[in-house]
């Protein structure tokens, strides 16, 4: 008996070997790699002690995971050929320092890229630029200091990007600014980095569903009030990114450095920052304007408004003053001051709500354009043209009130008011001295003439203005000399009619 079980033992031996050599034979026939487990489309290489990607790989694989290996490098033949079924490649822990732009060319459905916990130092121009349909990039725990703004071209579908603990002091966020380049960007980890200052304008001109998934915490930021003031509104907005990291949001104060909570700023030494508040949208009598709805959620499948009266708006369109868009927003048209007040908007997502206040301020007067500005302007010029044209017809055309007098000659005529002498001139016509109109014209005596000699244009008392004395049988006088003080007085004393 015991005999016969020896050579039975041996021989199930030998037939557990041999299905052993035929199963790795099936798998190596399948195309599943060495020191890889391959379940159906899956091949999981990870902790397998590889310097490079291994061979060959099955054409069918769905996800490939080299994670926590050696792979150093990643050139762009590391594929023998193309994967069109590959939408997940995890290359985690490998200490790679080196991607080629050319990598992903042979992967051009990849929607999931895992390139976190590495060596990496720079992110180089056009380097996902192959990755059309990639939908998650992670990239934080690396070394990346320098960020091409062209790195992240052609991701159209890009959802969620992590860059944190790297060491990147700039960011290019022109990426997100016009919302074109990655339109559908909701996820941007930025934290525990190396940024010290933030465009505080850009970042609160962002959409508040791309607000809601920026986090910037743990960066050595300098305290100041206008990095206050935005925090501070993203929390009242209820933005993730503030509330799930309120503790690590902090920033260093000068002069000693010392990091403290950017929300316990408010009204607090030294910095003593006044209260953030929502901005009031000022507008005047007869403007148009539209009211946003800033809904920190992306899907939204049901939204409202109620007017400061109580009118509720459901529907698109609309024949009055206010009109519902197709983006959300409500356009006001020919305000008016009952119009101002406080508009609610309710937004309805898939899973939450969300209702948004804003403060519509009317002021009592129409706001003057461009063209109004302009016939200002044109008046103004033409005012101060005629002034200067009536003070030189004042200094230069006004007749001599003794030209016409001639010492000898027959009498001059009557002196009649006029009505130029009366506009351009202040010096009274009417004489005390002077006979009554009826009698005819009898010549002024020399002393008389010297009285008023001594009284300037303008009625001012010329002291030692006296002219000199005419000649004796001199055909005809001589005029008057010019008083020093005349064109003085015009600009100080006449005033300018216009």
């Amino acid at each position: 008996m015991r005999g016969g079980r020896g050579p039975a033992a041996a021989l199930l031996l030998l037939l557990l070997l041999l299905a052993a050599v035929a199963l790795r034979r099936g798998r190596a026939a399948a195309g599943c790699p060495p020191r890889c487990v391959c379940a159906s489309n899956i091949l999981s290489c990870s902790q397998a002690v590889l310097t490079g990607v291994p061979v060959p790989l099955p054409r069918f694989t769905a996800v490939l995971d080299l994670s926590h290996n050696n792979v150093s490098r990643l050139r762009a033949d590391w594929a023998p050929g193309r994967l069109a079924h590959l939408h997940s490649l995890l290359l985690s822990h490998n200490g790679l320092t080196f991607v080629s732009t050319e990598a992903f060319a042979h992967v051009p459905h990849l929607r999931h890229l895992d390139l976190s916990s590495n060596r990496l130092r720079a992110l180089d121009e056009n380097l996902f630029s192959d990755l059309a349909e990639l939908e998650v990039l992670l990239l934080y725990n690396n070394e990346i200091a320098a960020v091409d703004r062209t790195a992240f071209e052609n991701l159209a579908r890009l959802r969620k990007l992590y860059l944190s603990q790297n060491h990147i002091a700039r960011f290019p966020l022109e990426l997100l600014k016009d919302g074109t380049r990655l339109p559908q960007l909701a996820l941007l980890d930025l934290s525990a980095n190396r940024l010290k200052s933030l465009p505080v304008a850009e970042l609160q001109g962002l959409p508040a569903w791309l607000r809601d998934g920026l986090y910037l915490h743990g960066n050595p930021l300098a305290c100041d009030c206008p990095l206050y003031e935005l925090f501070a509104r993203w929390h009242r907005r209820q933005l993730s990114a503030v509330l799930d990291f309120q503790e690590e949001l902090r920033c260093l104060l000068p002069p000693a450095k010392k990091p403290v909570g950017i929300l316990a700023l408010g009204g607090h030494e030294p910095l003593n920052c006044s209260e953030a508040k929502e901005a009031v949208l000022e507008a005047h009598l007869g403007d148009t304007v539209t009211l946003g709805c800033d809904t920190r959620l992306r899907a939204v499948s049901a939204r409202e408004w109620v007017t400061p009266a109580g009118e509720r708006l459901l529907e698109e369109g609309g024949n009055g003053s206010a009109a519902l868009l197709a983006n959300g927003s409500l356009r006001l048209r020919a305000l008016r001051l009952e119009d101002g007040g406080t508009y609610a908007c309710s937004v309805a997502g898939p899973v939450l709500n969300e209702t948004l206040y804003v403060e519509l301020l009317v002021h009592n007067f129409t706001l003057h354009g461009p063209h109004d500005t302009l016939n200002t302007a044109y008046t103004t010029l033409v005012g101060c043209i005629l002034s200067v044209v009536l003070v030189l017809i004042y200094l230069y055309l006004t007749p001599c009130r003794c030209c016409c007098c001639r010492a000898g000659d027959k009498a001059a005529a009557p002196r009649d008011d006029s009505i130029a002498s009366s506009v351009l001139s202040a010096t009274p016509n009417h004489n005390a001295e002077a006979p009554a109109p009826k009698e005819p014209f009898r010549p002024r005596s020399a002393s008389s003439s010297a009285a008023a000699a001594a009284w300037g244009q303008n009625g001012k008392f010329k002291a030692g203005g006296a002219p000199e004395p005419a000649a004796k049988e001199a055909p005809k006088a001589q005029r008057k000399m010019s008083d020093p003080d005349s064109v003085s007085s015009v600009f100080s004393d006449t005033p300018i009619v216009v």
